[in-house]
């Protein structure tokens, strides 16, 4: 490993999340179980999935699962899979010209007008006006 690389590791684990990074590495800990969930959610973002389902994958119960898992990302479970259907939803909307009902369906949504109100909370305008302003910068 470049000497630079070792350096910034250095740095990054000395800082104010070091001990949490270093969680991570360390099976069986707490914070590596919840990667484990991250990843699980990572991989099923369009489906729905039940606390319960996480709280076996993550082998803790559903308190202990959310209070951890807000420790490492700042939202809740529910929260962190909302942002990844609407991120993907934004990048099939700008890079494959797929409309908003279609976006809104591939990612887990079963009401288009749910679908744009928390769209519109996240990136602050509707998907088709969002769309529009990306693709004029």
């Amino acid at each position: 490993m470049p000497l630079y690389k070792r350096e910034l590791l250095y740095w990054v684990a000395q800082g104010s999340n070091g001990e949490m990074l270093r969680q991570l590495a360390f099976e069986g800990s707490q914070a590596f179980r919840i990667k484990r969930v991250i990843d699980h959610i990572i991989g099923n973002f369009n489906e729905t999935i039940r606390s319960e389902e996480l709280a076996r994958v993550a082998n803790m119960s559903v308190s202990t699962l959310h209070r951890h898992f807000k420790e490492v990302t700042a939202m809740s479970p529910l929260q962190f899979q909302k942002q990844l259907r609407l991120q993907e939803a934004r990048r099939l909307l700008l890079m494959q010209a797929t409309d908003v009902g279609e976006a809104a369906f591939q990612v887990g949504y079963e009401s288009q007008s749910q679908f744009s109100r928390e769209y519109a909370r996240l990136f602050g305008l509707s998907p088709r006006a969002d769309v529009r302003q990306q693709r004029q910068l």
